[in-house]
């Protein structure tokens, strides 16, 4: 590739953001509908509250659709219990060309003590798409804390084994 088609890959990238630019919160109040027999939110209401939470980071860093392509680990550390508010945080960890991973990190809050404990974590990979539903180039994302830092280095440990499963797949 000559000069011109570096210069033009370089051009074809937007401008990084921050991580900062894609932090969103999203919170529910688990509700008796929401619940099982046990007094206890579903585990997948909360995987859909977590993928929505994602969605949301995804969004806010392209600027356009974004669409779930995976779901790498997501752990329930304690149950929900009705009455109780979930409180989700995600941001992205890292750019990968079209796809991006996001963080969710989900917490309950009793809303009589004010005590928050945390439930879950999750890894997603989005991707985000044109009008013509074809994905797009993403700009870069900048990680300018340590912790940001840290997540940035793991999405990437996290991307190689995703690869590596996805070989042995088709194999």
């Amino acid at each position: 590739m000559g000069w011109w088609g570096i210069l033009n890959s370089v051009q074809d990238t937007p401008p990084g953001k921050a991580v900062r630019e894609s932090i969103s919160e999203y919170s529910e109040l688990t509700l008796p509908n929401d619940s099982n027999s046990l007094g206890s939110l579903f585990g997948g209401k909360l995987m859909q509250y977590v993928d929505l939470a994602g969605s949301l980071a995804a969004a806010r860093h392209a600027r356009t659709a974004v669409v779930t392509v995976s779901v790498d680990s997501m752990t329930f550390l304690r149950p929900v219990a009705i009455g109780q508010l979930v409180i989700l945080r995600s941001s992205v960890n890292r750019v990968f060309r079209t796809s991006m991973e996001v963080g969710v990190k989900v917490l309950v809050e009793d809303l009589r003590t004010g005590q928050q404990d945390h439930v879950s974590s999750a890894y997603l990979t989005f991707v985000a798409l044109d009008q013509e539903r074809r994905k797009i180039v993403l700009p870069p994302v900048i990680p300018e804390t340590q912790e940001e830092i840290r997540r940035y280095g793991e999405a990437g440990d996290r991307r190689a084994y995703r690869l590596r499963q996805k070989e042995r797949e088709k194999g």
